[in-house]
């Protein structure tokens, strides 16, 4: 008997397709989003009086890390396509490829729940911009703050996309 559809294995340990690694699913970081928002709602709404002041570069701090993913990918991205990738000195290391993978999985997990808890203090403070001095002045915080966790999504994903392996030309079938 196998789980999770994968290939039937005789020696009673994992299947070969269970144990690659699989890219992101948006729909987990959604709902990342979603439950850190609802999280961050209720808390704000119970808490909001005892919170300090959010400056506006209270959530900027996440903006130098996206862009240094990003430049991360697009450099692997050219010594994959140029395959320069091996063990020798002059080539990148597949081991750094990988650790470059992992930077980027975590960074898109810790992305989306940074930009759930912006987002759901935002949900709180929106409307209350009239009536609350504080809240119109933590409006563009956490506005930077929630720009901030999808950027780190956004280039979380572009590493992990220029991380991948090309295609293997052993793969294809021989044309008959």
């Amino acid at each position: 008997m196998t789980l999770g559809g994968g290939n039937k294995n005789t020696s009673g340990g994992p299947d070969d397709d269970d144990m690659k690694l699989k890219p992101t699913r948006v729909r987990e970081l959604l709902a990342n989003v979603a439950i850190a928002a609802v999280i961050a709602w209720v808390a704000t709404r119970l808490a909001y009086g005892s919170f300090p002041p959010i400056s506006t570069l209270a959530g900027a701090s996440l903006y130098p890390v996206a862009l240094l993913e990003a430049a991360l990918g697009v450099y692997i991205r050219i010594r994959v396509g140029n395959s320069e990738i091996g063990a020798d000195g002059r080539r990148l290391h597949p081991i750094t490829v990988a650790r470059a993978l992992a930077l980027a999985k975590a960074s898109a997990q810790v992305g989306s729940l940074v930009a759930g808890v912006w987002l759901g203090f935002l949900f709180w403070i929106f409307p209350q911009r009239g009536d609350l001095r504080a809240a119109d002045a933590d409006y563009p915080g956490a506005l930077i703050g929630c720009g901030a966790g999808i950027a780190l999504v956004v280039a979380a994903l572009w590493l992990e996309y220029c991380c991948r392996a090309p295609d293997d030309p052993t793969d294809d079938p021989a044309p008959s």
